[in-house]
């Protein structure tokens, strides 16, 4: 108990004076410590966290800060807007409209993350969380496992992909992200921070198990340009190295991994990309006919049989998006959408580049935004990850990190120990 008191009260005594955007600070916090816990639970903390910053503005009149991306994304949320009135059916495009809400994550990280000691503490919290979700994910597996070998004992294959590790989301793309993007910076914690204890070291261990576990190749793939952006921080020799360590990982995996790999070798075997190619091509149809404005957000499953060749039908599958963020987007919203978008996504790295650079202190976590937007953009082109909302909130909380050192290192006083 004295050791959370520890944790907790440093971080109190540095809420904002404001009693309104002490609030905020509160609800946002536990906001981001329950990302990986429950979805309704958080939004609902994010929501009153909104609230009481809106109060806060009005009342107090504070200085706003936000980072330098406002344009490309308020065009990216016009186009959104402006394509849901030439859906096939508006109503369900108005929920694309909503999760526009979430780029309020962005503003009240930067506005109420009130030292460098609250982010890490944040940070902290989530590499717990990850590690706890991922011995209840463990379980899962084992409990899966089980019970298709002994009943599907020659077909365990199918059957364990067919039903993959959700943690606590619910669904195994999600879960995925999620971990993905949370060890990526207990990665950078563990290679690029000070003072890392060794038990760490066993949360991390934890954590990759459960997304190897998770069997999502996406997310291995994000990870492995993730980790080769660390080590050349890192150690730049050490990449020269990664593909040895790779073999080693291969040889000790689970024989799931190795048909999983094998299978992304021959894809006309496997059913997971022969049905993402399809997917594709039907997107591309999808933007030859309505290059401007899409087929309307969360449309694709209602239309998604007249843009297959004539007499050809869709494979048996899952047909709610495209599995690409850029087909996606320019699919369902049009290819000016996608154009803001990709501008938004190229603001956002270009400035966590420049502030890694004009910051002395923190760079860890810096990195560790810079590696998260890496591995999201490259699991992005086989997954639609920009449109899950338990993805896209980790995601906006990890590029907001560096714009938050930035705005903290001038703190007079601030201890950077915890670095």
């Amino acid at each position: 108990m004295e050791k959370i008191n520890s944790l907790v009260s440093p971080a109190r005594a540095e809420s904002r004076r404001a009693r309104l955007a002490h609030w905020a600070w509160v609800f946002f916090s536990l906001s981001v410590l329950t990302y990986l816990a429950s979805i309704a639970i958080t939004q609902a903390f994010l929501a009153i966290a909104g609230l009481f910053f809106a109060a806060h503005l009005l009342c107090n009149r504070p200085r706003i800060a936000f980072p330098p991306i406002k344009l490309p994304m308020l065009l990216f949320c016009v186009f959104t807007v402006v394509s849901v009135f030439w859906a096939t059916n508006t109503a369900v495009g108005w929920f694309a409209v909503r999760k526009l809400v979430l780029f309020l994550i962005i503003l009240l990280a930067v506005n109420l993350i009130a030292s460098n000691r609250h982010l890490v503490w944040l940070w902290k919290g989530l590499f717990i969380e990850s590690a706890i979700v991922a011995l209840i994910a463990a379980g899962e597996f084992v409990r899966q496992y089980r019970t298709v070998r002994m009943e599907h004992p020659h077909h365990v294959y199918p059957y364990m992909i067919s039903t993959r590790i959700t943690g606590l989301m619910g669904d195994w793309m999600n879960f995925g992200g999620q971990q993905m993007l949370v060890f990526i910076v207990l990665a950078t914690f563990l290679l690029l921070g000070l003072k890392v204890r060794r038990a760490w070291w066993a949360v991390a261990i934890v954590v990759a198990v459960s997304i190897v576990l998770n069997l999502t190749r996406g997310v291995w793939l994000g990870c492995f340009f993730a980790i080769v952006y660390l080590l050349w921080r890192w150690k730049p020799k050490w990449v020269l190295a990664l593909p040895a360590l790779a073999v080693v990982i291969y040889l000790f995996a689970p024989r799931m991994v190795h048909q999983r790999l094998w299978l992304a070798l021959h894809p006309a075997r496997d059913p997971a990309l022969s049905i993402r190619f399809e997917m594709w091509q039907t997107g591309l149809n999808m933007i030859k006919a309505h290059p401007w404005v899409g087929v309307g957000p969360n449309n694709i499953p209602q239309v998604y049989g007249l843009y297959l060749p004539p007499g050809q039908a869709p494979e048996a599958g899952f047909h709610e998006h495209l599995h690409d963020n850029f087909i996606q987007f320019a699919a369902e919203r049009g290819l000016p959408c996608l154009a803001a978008w990709i501008w938004f996504m190229t603001a956002l790295i270009w400035q966590m580049w420049k502030v890694r650079r004009r910051c002395r202190v923190g760079r860890w976590l810096i990195d560790g935004a810079i590696a998260g937007w890496l591995a999201f953009v490259v699991e992005g082109f086989f997954e639609f990850n920009f449109g899950t909302s338990p993805v896209l909130m980790v995601f906006l909380f990890v590029v907001s990190t560096p714009f938050v050192v930035e705005q903290l290192e001038a703190v007079a006083g601030e201890d950077s120990s915890e670095y």
